[in-house]
């Protein structure tokens, strides 16, 4: 078994509406059904665009985020049935590194006080001279001066705060570690480090990661296996070099040929993948497959009523599609451009849009604008002018 096991996780938020009484009238599908495995000493990389649901799943797992439906197995428990304190028990060996280093600190605690406090609430130490002797050691782990102690979050460097948000998480001495965009707050020198000091880490402690990235050349460099969601589902999983040289789904596909290539030459003679429309809504969400509203091999069938189920196409290479062996054996063909008329028909349909917009305004733009033509022989300054001229005929007679 597997050390932990996510099977048909959903996480829906509802929508509320009502001034006096909250009635439910919706539901964002945050996160709609998604099932993984991760083995003990694995990493575990979770790409995807912004807004799929990858920190949503992640929260989830440690239940910072209520689970709607499925379940979380870690080690053969349940996570998602637990009661509060039972699971309050289970977080010391599940945590987590979050993406803003500086918001996840107490501006108020020093160091010391931070990353002892995890430690006095599960028991950490016998005293207090115990645990700093504790987090003294795990500074220096991840490389930090023991005088870091007595500082305040403000007073260190973005890298260096992720290196104390990592510390946070080793002083518990977890099982498993969930970084939530570890580096994409940091310079790329300071990412090589950070992504350095966590592969470190794990093959000293035994560590076990999942990633979660919109970087895919990070989510490469460190993962063993990688899921690739989209709007709240995994489309596709694999091992890392499998996918980045053949991935399967065309959403992997076209997100693949966005990568750039260090190369100027391979780099002009690549073909990019452009994708027509916009994400759509998880409050809203397509019928069947999900991404069959934008995908450039959609066909008639299937696509937009049965919702395909992510499953093994050989080599532990699994892809959530009707039609992956004909698209890879190129016996289904393209019904979607996916060169710059992708973008300039998105374009024309925004083009269009606007137009007709304007078109329905337009019949009461002459109405608006008659009245200052015709007012405008009729001026005032002539009016002035004569009513002058009378006054000076007058005056004389006076």
């Amino acid at each position: 078994m597997s050390l932990l096991e996510l099977d048909g996780v959903k996480v829906h938020f509802p929508v509320k509406k009502g001034l006096f009484f909250d009635r439910t009238v919706g539901h964002v599908y945050a996160v709609d059904g998604v099932s993984l495995s991760v083995e003990a000493g694995q990493t575990y990389g979770l790409v995807g665009e912004s807004g799929c649901g990858k920190t949503t799943l992640g929260r989830a797992v440690l239940r910072l985020n209520d689970i709607t439906d499925g379940a979380v197995v870690f080690d053969g428990t349940d996570l998602a049935k637990l009661p509060s304190e039972e699971m309050r028990t289970f977080r010391r060996r599940l945590q987590m590194v979050f993406q803003d280093p500086l918001g996840s600190l107490n501006p108020r605690q020093n160091i010391e006080s931070i990353l002892a406090e995890g430690m006095a609430a599960h028991n950490i130490g016998k005293d207090q001279a115990e645990r700093r002797e504790k987090i003294k050691e795990i500074l220096a782990r991840v490389g930090l001066p023991a005088n870091a102690m007595s500082r305040y979050p403000h007073e260190f460097s973005g890298g260096q705060r992720q290196r104390i948000g990592i510390a946070r998480a080793l002083v518990l001495e977890p099982d498993v570690i969930i970084c939530d965009e570890p580096v994409s707050a940091l310079d790329v020198s300071v990412q090589a480090q950070v992504i350095n000091l966590l592969e470190e880490l794990q093959e000293s402690l035994g560590l076990t990661y999942l990633v979660i990235a919109h970087d895919l050349a990070v989510v490469r460099h460190i993962s063993d296996v990688i899921g690739v969601m989209y709007l709240g589902g995994l489309v596709e999983e694999a091992p890392s070099d499998a996918l980045y040289a053949g991935p399967r789904h065309p959403y992997t596909k076209a997100l693949m040929s966005a990568v750039p290539v260090p190369d100027p030459e391979v780099e002009d003679r690549r073909t990019r993948i452009l994708l027509h429309g916009d994400l759509p809504s998880p409050a809203d969400p397509p019928a069947g497959c999900r991404f069959h509203t934008r995908c450039p091999w959609v066909q008639e069938t299937k696509c937009a009523t049965e919702r395909p189920p992510l499953l093994d196409t050989g080599d532990g290479h699994k892809v959530a599609c009707h039609f992956t062996a004909g698209i890879e054996a190129g016996t289904v063909k393209q019904t979607l451009a996916t060169g710059i008329e992708a973008v300039i028909s998105t374009e024309a349909v925004a083009t269009e849009a606007v137009e007709v917009s304007e078109g329905d305004a337009s019949p009461e733009a002459p109405a608006s604008d008659a009245p200052t033509e015709k007012e405008e022989p009729a001026t005032v300054p002539a009016q002035a002018d004569a009513g002058s001229a009378d006054r000076a005929e007058e005056s004389p007679k006076a």
